[in-house]
């Protein structure tokens, strides 16, 4: 889709398909379906639809995506005609469906990444600073009295030298 004319026809198509599955088609299968993207090939002869099913229990999960596939594909002869009166062009794209994995692969990224967050804030409490000598090694504690006397002897002492 490199060219700007195809990516407005593969836009359009979206919203046509969008609005078409909320309004006009009354499958039951249908669960809340929505149309996250279109890709459309370079000569627009075909449409590809990612769709998403949201709001499903975890274990419902797999059986409707299968029922919105299986109403989505019996649903695709009304949803092409409909895109070709709303585009007008003289071929319409044959369009094809399929179940967008994205949400769920985003899912699962999180849920690793909050699990290493956990891991490194505990590792961060565990861990305790401590050195391996004392906190400063070159800082000596000074001795007032010791310091005091050993300066009065050294002058002393270059005092009776100079004599």
């Amino acid at each position: 889709m490199a060219s700007p004319r195809v990516r407005k026809i593969a836009d359009r198509i979206q919203v046509i398909v969008a609005e078409m599955l909320e309004r006009r088609i009354k499958d039951p299968r249908l669960g809340f379906v929505t149309v996250t993207d279109v890709r459309l090939t370079g000569d627009a002869q075909q449409a590809t639809v990612f769709y998403t099913v949201l709001g499903m229990d975890a274990g419902d999960e797999e059986s409707a995506i299968a029922s919105s596939a299986a109403a989505l594909e019996s649903a695709k002869g009304l949803l092409r005609s409909e895109v070709g009166k709303q585009l007008g062009m003289r071929h319409v794209p044959s369009l094809t469906f399929v179940h967008d994995a994205l949400p769920e692969t985003a899912r699962q990224l999180d849920e690793v990444l909050a699990r290493a967050r956990q891991l490194d804030e505990q590792l961060a409490a565990s861990r305790k600073e401590t050195y391996a000598g004392e906190p400063d090694p070159y800082k000596k504690p000074r001795v007032i009295g010791e310091d005091d006397a050993d300066d009065d002897e050294d002058a002393g002492e270059s005092g009776a030298e100079r004599e």
